[in-house]
């Protein structure tokens, strides 16, 4: 503060900073859109529906969104995308989990959804007794033949009760083993007091809730009866008898859950998402319809963000492979697919091929995976051990999570030869090294208008600084428009870029070919002065991949030895 000199002496005037410091803008945060497990809700409560929910592992998601479910009726592809990405490399995340996933069933071709409660199963004894609610979309029972189960089912079971002793000083309740499979998870409770059983499983369950019907029961025994949904074991058999959730209006073969139009409001102005300050990369996890994907790019667009499309499920490579066993029904080629002009293109985003094969961990089954999540960790994991300007592409990019393509994607190196000038990015699985990312093009690289932003580093970069700027430059407005704002402009962002071209972040053998920063009264006229307006022109020379590396021989002839 100003000094007011009375006496002779030396003053002390401390005086403001006029530095400031460009601060590299985060690279690698997430966002995943799309379906939830839709019974479950934090601690029971209801799931923070189309809400940018912040995850920063898997455990986050999982205490958010119950983690992993098996549903016919609803492929948990976030749940899937969200552990790759983190078990790839990636560190932050937000999922909008949408609210159309709470229950609400489309028909074939039918015009309106259905609304499907919760499966439970009702445990009681003349009247009194307790009620489970499954925390999961719960398979069911086929009415029609060949009655075949229809998902993965849920049951409980009762056992080694012990009797309560009511004459006891204090009074000793019924105990028993209460256990609950879902699949090839079980959970079970030894030795669970009667009057505990409410709290002990609202605690510590995370398959199901569970409330009192009617008072607490005085014993285990005429819970663990027969009842209409208790399957009772063979004659001379020790199982307990088990009980099977049941839905109150039983999903159907053929319902879905999956509607185009619970993703808009994602993409509004003002919403949650919108509101979130920065992130980078942008996932649908297996959705392909046209629209959606056209509003998520606009999104990424105006966000500065990347967006990691996936191909259509029932894409192959060729048209050899609709005829391999497991080929999904109706299949076409990756190539024809894109070419008919189905999905939509931006230079903000890349799109990778095929799926890749993984374990449902519900039921142990082989399934087949979206990219999408295992690419966006891959990203992640590049940005960090290499820089964004290295292409997230090459042998070094080894997929975690993953036994490899499905087989109706494995290509060639001719294969790809016509899917790459496309800017279709393949998964190759190789020999000796597993499977790998190979491909570094953006969705517009086919487009000459879009040369300079055709490869994934290059536009990812510029996504980079222009984030960096944005977010640091923030302390020039209001300031006066003359030359020493312009001067210290230019300063600062200098250094940014000049610490960048150190990093190896630009071509270039020198600075100067590296990078330019101009902020002067070329660039800002006194017209622009008058409107309030400061230009800052700042351009860098980009580091493009080695797409293509060749090797010329030749022999050297009539050479001796000396």
């Amino acid at each position: 503060m100003p000094v007011t000199p009375t006496y002779p002496g030396v003053y002390i005037e401390e005086l403001p900073s006029a530095s400031h410091a460009v601060t590299a803008a985060p690279t690698s945060v997430a966002v995943f859109i799309g379906y939830t497990n839709p019974f479950w809700g934090p601690n029971g409560t209801t799931p923070p529906w189309n809400t940018a929910y912040e995850v920063q592992s898997w455990s986050d998601y999982a205490s958010a969104f119950g983690g992993f479910f098996s549903s016919p009726w609803l492929p948990d592809y976030v749940g899937q995308a969200v552990y790759q990405f983190f078990l790839n490399g990636g560190s932050d995340a937000y999922v909008v989990a949408l609210n159309g996933g709470a229950g609400d069933y489309l028909e074939p071709g039918g015009t309106g959804t259905v609304p499907v409660a919760p499966a439970t199963a009702t445990l009681l004894d003349e009247g009194n007794g307790f009620t489970f609610k499954a925390l999961q979309p719960v398979g069911v029972q086929e009415a029609v033949p060949p009655a075949a189960p229809l998902g993965v089912p849920m049951t409980i079971s009762i056992s080694n009760i012990t009797s309560s002793s009511p004459s006891a000083t204090p009074v000793v309740e019924d105990t028993a083993d209460i256990t609950i499979v879902y699949g090839t998870t079980v959970e079970t409770y030894r030795r669970l007091a009667i009057g505990s059983l409410v709290a002990t499983i609202n605690g510590q369950s995370q398959l199901v809730s569970v409330s009192l019907t009617g008072t607490v029961p005085t014993t285990y025994s005429g819970l663990a009866g027969p009842s209409s949904s208790t399957t009772t074991p063979p004659a001379g058999s020790s199982a307990p008898p088990v009980t099977t959730f049941t839905y109150p209006t039983p999903p159907q073969a053929g319902w879905t859950i999956i509607n185009p139009l619970d993703f808009p409001a994602v993409f509004a102005a003002n919403g949650s998402l919108d509101k979130v300050a920065v992130f980078n990369l942008m996932a649908i996890p297996g959705i392909v319809d046209s629209a959606t994907l056209a509003a998520a790019l606009s999104f990424c667009e105006a966000k500065r963000a990347f967006f990691i499309m996936d191909p259509p499920a029932d894409a192959v490579a060729d048209s050899a492979a609709v005829n391999l066993p497991g080929a999904p029904s109706g299949a076409q080629t990756i190539q024809s697919i894109w070419e008919s002009s189905v999905l939509p293109v931006s230079d903000n985003g890349a799109i990778y091929f095929p799926y890749l094969r993984n374990t449902d961990p519900i039921t142990g089954a082989p399934i087949n995976v979206p990219p999408s999540g295992y690419v966006a960790g891959i990203f992640a994991n590049e940005d960090v051990n290499r820089g964004v300007w290295k292409s997230p592409a090459g042998l070094e990019t080894t997929i975690l999570g993953t036994t490899g393509v499905v087989p109706w994607g494995a290509m060639t190196d001719p294969q790809q030869g016509t899917l790459n000038p496309l800017g279709i990015n393949c998964l190759r699985t190789f020999p000796g090294v597993g499977t790998v990312v190979f491909g570094a093009r953006t969705l517009v690289s086919a487009n000459p208008a879009y040369q300079q932003w055709k490869y994934v580093a290059v536009r990812r970069m510029a996504l980079f600084i222009e984030q960096s700027l944005q977010a640091s430059l923030l302390w020039a407005v209001f300031e006066p428009n003359a030359a020493p704002l312009w001067n210290a402009l230019t300063q600062e962002v200098a250094a940014f870029m000049l610490g960048l071209y150190r990093q190896g972040a630009f071509a270039g053998t020198t600075a100067n070919q590296a990078f330019a920063v101009q902020c002067d009264s070329t660039t800002t006229t006194a017209q622009d002065i008058a409107s309030g307006t400061v230009n800052i022109l700042v351009s860098f020379a980009p580091l493009s991949p080695a797409e293509f590396v060749v090797i010329q021989i030749s022999q050297l002839a009539g050479q001796t030895s000396s």
